[in-house]
């Protein structure tokens, strides 16, 4: 294939991507290739199966050892948006959460104005088989689905890759700039800013006996952070919401307002 001197734009702020306990060395090597291509560099593993580095990968990748030396390794995959503001899930199957869902382009222009803005952006990748989980899914903002033949939505990972990237590098010619944030405003809340609000938010309802219904926890807490996700968050908001869940903690065990009639 022809070489087009646009792939040697320069990666830094371009979008990361992660991939969630992906399953054999060669995709995550087709996967880099694929990255190259377009310009990404920055390749995040979240609990790859055969471990990593994999000898595998390496003859895959066919020369994208630059991506590949690069490689970040994580336990989980909050840890891996940790630094991110804005995080996509790539997935072909509806799912039961209120997530904006957009295309690749969409997405890409969206991560455009982002880089723009200087708030880094990353799309997460599920496993071969089975694709991203719920919980997975949940730590994104919103969802990308491309739109392909819905009897058959079967695309590899180096694909899915791929169609990020090829979209990433043609949403270059419609850079827009960076939005201006009304007087007052801090920056937009990191997902590591987030995860640590709803880890001080669970805990509480833990503690007050809100998520006590065991089998229905899991979809509770989703449903909650999906709440939040939609609200973009800025930085100096998720500090007031810990001092909010800080304040109503503080009262618990006082008597409570008999004002409704109920005892």
């Amino acid at each position: 294939m022809a070489r087009n001197d646009r792939g040697r734009e320069n990666a830094s702020g371009a979008p990361a991507i992660i991939l969630v306990r992906p399953q054999l060395g060669e995709n995550i090597g087709t996967a880099a290739r694929a990255m190259l291509n377009f310009g990404l560099a920055d390749l995040r593993l979240v609990r790859p199966r055969d471990g990593w580095p994999n000898v595998k990968a390496v003859s895959a990748a066919a020369g994208a050892t630059p991506v590949l030396d690069a490689v970040r390794l994580f336990d989980t995959t909050a840890e891996a948006v940790a630094d991110l503001h804005h995080v996509l899930a790539t997935t072909a199957r509806p799912r039961d959460m209120l997530k904006p869902v957009v295309e690749p382009r969409r997405a890409a222009a969206d991560m455009r104005r982002w880089w723009a803005a200087g708030e880094p952006s990353g799309v997460l990748f599920g496993r071969e088989r089975t694709g991203l989980d719920n919980d997975d899914v949940a730590l994104a903002d919103a969802v990308v689905t491309v739109p392909i033949n819905p009897a058959y939505a079967s695309l590899n990972l180096a694909q899915a890759v791929l169609l990020i990237g090829y979209e990433w590098l043609q949403a270059a010619s419609g850079d827009t700039p960076a939005e201006t944030l009304p007087e007052g405003r801090t920056r937009p809340a990191t997902h590591g800013e987030i995860e640590n609000f709803f880890g001080h938010l669970e805990r509480e309802l833990d503690a007050c006996g809100f998520l006590r219904n065991k089998p229905k926890r899991p979809g509770m807490v989703r449903n909650i952070r999906n709440l939040f996700l939609r609200a973009g968050l800025m930085e100096q908001e998720v500090q007031t919401l810990h001092g909010i869940v800080a304040e109503l903690s503080k009262g618990r065990g006082a008597p409570a307002d008999d004002a409704d009639g109920k005892d």
